[in-house]
């Protein structure tokens, strides 16, 4: 039975089997929780990224945590909420879906999401948890694994978004 849980704090620091990188295109590192999942994992993470040559708005890609305490991250490219793209939503349930599959692809149990589009993308901050909420509870009642889905909200005002439509 898997289970999805709401933590407020800093997701560099969860010991699980992957987080989630809401990453940039090039996946070379940015702002917000890129940039700090890539300087807590260290320049190795920078290594493996360039050898990924990027990634597509929806879609994700896996490499080791190095030096972090989650063995692995997964990175995923949200959409941005002001590029005039009419299909924002569905990306933005792509990159939670993706995740997933590789997450069960990987045999991986345990797994943290951050916010992704909400920061510097823009996205409406209920709306993008909504979307990802949705994705995950209807993954989990399709799939084994993983096991126990974390989001793990940085700030006061995601977490309570987050903990109310948990509990709805």
């Amino acid at each position: 039975m898997s289970e999805i849980k709401i933590l407020r704090g800093d997701i560099t620091l969860l010991n699980v089997d992957a987080i989630v990188n809401a990453a940039n295109k090039s996946l070379l590192g940015g702002g917000g929780v890129d940039g700090a999942i890539h300087r807590a994992a260290g320049r190795q993470l920078l290594e493996a990224c360039l050898k990924l040559n990027g990634c597509e708005t929806g879609d994700a890609k896996i490499t080791a945590g190095f030096e972090l305490p989650a063995r692995h991250v997964i990175h995923t490219v949200g959409p941005v909420w002001y590029s005039g793209r009419q299909n924002r939503s569905a990306l933005l349930a792509s990159c939670y879906r993706r995740c997933l599959e590789i997450a069960q692809q990987y045999n991986l149990k345990s797994m943290a999401f951050p916010n992704i589009s909400t920061g510097i993308y823009g996205y409406p901050k209920r709306e993008a948890a909504t979307i990802a909420i949705g994705e995950v509870k209807k993954f989990l009642a399709n799939n084994a694994l993983p096991e126990t889905v974390i989001f793990c909200i940085f700030n006061s005002e995601n977490y309570e978004i987050y903990a109310e439509l948990v509990r709805s």
